[in-house]
């Protein structure tokens, strides 16, 4: 008998590193509320409630019964839906980009920003990213094996990136600097100029910019989101994250797309040809129809005005309940600093605990902010993805969960 003296460790070191698992726990914690007969309301995953429009069900449902629709797909995007996703850049953001080298199909954009580093860096570079920010942009680094330099997005700078705070160390180390406006967890907003720092700063230090611009459809009180690409010379050191997911209710069909500059997009590209085969045509066919949907209708008629229905609904039911939130600009997000009045005798941080009394004592699902960095602990953030009727009664909840936790 030969005997091995190593142990079976089956499970990459890395994995730890990645901040999906808060959901994970989050989803556990639904499990036990239910368990204890409670209904849940849950605002804790960012997934639409709605469906597509009907004329784009319509279209998946005719390609998906045509017999020719299942050889493999180009890993890069069929020229169509290119082609399409080049048109609606120029009539959303005045901005021309080449659909042959300039975009690139996604399998929504959480596949491109979780294999941007493996495509632009070595092990061992260092990227800039937010804290708090979405956690595949850190985890994405660990996977590759790139060292991650976090900027803190403070309440006191309304949670804008401060630029000038960078040393110029990390600048002239850095491979890229992700942003992302409006933001996942919280809904940053920026103007042109802001856009145009950005730009002259990674010119200066030869730093990709890449921009997640996933609620770009989601702004409100007249506010619309821009376009890094908009800045003269962009294309020269930027990319861009679009996503089908929560503009147009298609969270489900995976798809999406990265545009900006060649080699970048040649890059990720080059990987996920070695990776998959790309997004089923289907989906692409019904995503070039959502495009042309709202290129016809306008953008009036999008998903806007739902959110900021709900985001009004709840910001005024919660200050009733005692719990003054600030009004996002944009996104389908709050970012809610937990109320001074909350106490906590529980082992993890304030924002964990509160999270996981909250859900079990009232049925309603928060992520914990410590979730998405460390800059976000003592905050929660709150997903409009219930009705207005729901929203209402998770405020009443939440307000009675206040008033017994105090």
């Amino acid at each position: 008998m030969i005997h091995n003296s190593k142990q079976h460790k089956w499970r990459s070191d890395k994995l730890s590193h990645l901040g999906s698992s808060i959901f994970a726990e989050v989803a556990a914690w639904k499990s036990e509320a239910r368990q204890s007969g409670i209904e849940v309301i849950d605002l804790g995953i960012g997934s639409p409630d709605r469906a597509p429009l009907p004329e784009i069900r319509q279209a998946l449902s005719e390609a998906v019964l045509r017999e020719n629709s299942y050889s493999y797909p180009s890993s890069k995007g069929s020229t169509a839906f290119r082609n399409q996703a080049a048109g609606w850049m120029k009539w959303r953001f005045g901005v021309d980009v080449d659909p042959e080298d300039e975009i690139v199909s996604l399998m929504g954009s959480q596949d491109g920003l979780a294999h941007l580093a493996l495509a632009v860096c070595n092990p061992g570079d260092l990227a800039i990213v937010p804290d708090p920010g979405y956690p595949i942009y850190s985890g994405a680094l660990a996977i590759a094996g790139v060292r991650a330099w976090p900027l803190p997005l403070l309440e006191e700078h309304s949670f804008r990136p401060d630029l000038e705070s960078i040393p110029e160390e990390v600048w002239r180390e850095a491979s890229f600097i992700l942003l992302g406006f409006p933001g996942n967890p919280i809904s940053v907003t920026v103007d042109l100029a802001y856009m145009e720092r950005v730009v002259e700063l990674a010119r200066k230090w030869d730093v990709l910019v890449v921009h997640d611009l996933a609620y770009s459809e989601m702004g409100f009180d007249g506010y619309r989101p821009i376009s890094i690409l908009q800045v003269p010379g962009a294309l020269d050191t930027a990319v861009e994250f679009h996503s089908f997911s929560k503009s147009f209710n298609m969270a489900g069909c995976r798809i999406g797309f990265m545009t900006g500059n060649a080699q970048a997009v040649g890059a990720l590209r080059e990987l996920k040809s070695n990776v998959d085969y790309g997004v089923f045509e289907p989906i692409q066919e019904a995503a070039v129809v959502a495009l042309e949907q709202t290129m016809a209708s306008g953008p009036d008629q999008g998903v806007a005005a739902l959110y900021e229905r709900r985001r009004n609904v709840l910001v005024e039911a919660l200050a009733r309940e005692g719990w003054k939130v600030p009004l996002p600009a944009a996104t389908m997000f709050i970012w809610a600093k937990l109320p001074e009045t909350y106490s906590s005798a529980g082992i993890d941080g304030r924002s964990r605990s509160f999270a996981r009394e909250l859900l079990l004592s009232s049925g309603v699902a928060v992520i914990p902010g410590d979730a998405f960095g460390n800059q976000g602990e003592g905050y929660v953030r709150i997903a409009l993805v219930e009705d207005e009727e729901r929203l209402l009664e998770a405020a009443r909840r939440i307000g009675e969960f206040l008033r017994t936790n105090t």
